[in-house]
């Protein structure tokens, strides 16, 4: 294999693009999936806001969204990402479908979370006369804490892979180069570049996320 031929400049590029799909996904992911699985925990069977038909419906959106291969998502989401964004390519045009994709992920690994507060801890603020807002906010998300950690970090690493794949639809970054460069045009050397610094970025953020996790739960 001959490395020289590798441009490092355009691997830069790819990777910041990476790394801005991300961040930004990731951000939005976490913003709009944690109220949802809030959401899914508070009106499910015997908790604070109890509604079955609500907690239905939004189960069933969280399940569709989540059964869509990422690849099949993305070209069906074309149409609303050009709405909001303007485009269906490159950084900006990925971002829209690696939320859609990921939050309802997210917001499972939020219910899951939040399932596993003691009850009584639930009760005995109740006892004392906390509303339901204090309760989430002071009792159920603090205690839920490691395991929502836990779950961003599993959702970080998840999204890792997504923005790689977007690549084989025009998404960008690193997948985006891999493909063109090291699939379509055979250079070996572009492909396993990438493969490097995707497995140095998962483990980063994995051993970041277990030391969060680590950290909080001896609190």
């Amino acid at each position: 294999m001959d490395w020289s031929k590798i441009d490092w400049s355009e691997i830069g590029i790819a990777t910041n693009d990476t790394m801005m799909m991300l961040g930004l996904s990731a951000l939005f992911t976490f913003v709009i999936g944690l109220p949802i699985g809030v959401l899914l925990y508070l009106t499910s069977k015997g908790s604070l806001l109890e509604n079955r038909t609500f907690n239905i419906v939004i189960s069933f959106v969280v399940n569709v969204l989540r059964s869509f291969p990422f690849i099949i998502l993305m070209i069906a989401a074309i149409p609303l990402t050009k709405l909001l964004v303007g485009t269906s390519i490159g950084v900006k045009g990925t971002i829209p479908p690696l939320v859609i994709a990921a939050a309802p992920f997210f917001a499972r690994l939020v219910e899951t979370a939040l399932r596993e507060v003691d009850r009584g801890i639930i009760e005995a603020a109740q006892s004392m006369g906390a509303g339901r807002f204090q309760i989430v906010r002071r009792v159920l998300l603090p205690e839920a804490l490691p395991g929502l950690i836990a779950g961003i970090t599993i959702t970080t690493v998840t999204l890792v892979s997504y923005t790689a794949m977007s690549g084989m639809v025009g998404g960008g970054g690193l997948g985006d180069l891999a493909i063109r460069y090291g699939y379509q045009r055979f250079q070996t050397e572009v492909m396993i570049a990438t493969v490097v610094i995707l497995l140095i970025l998962v483990q980063i953020l994995q051993m970041i996320g277990d030391r969060l996790v680590l950290y909080f739960t001896r609190k």
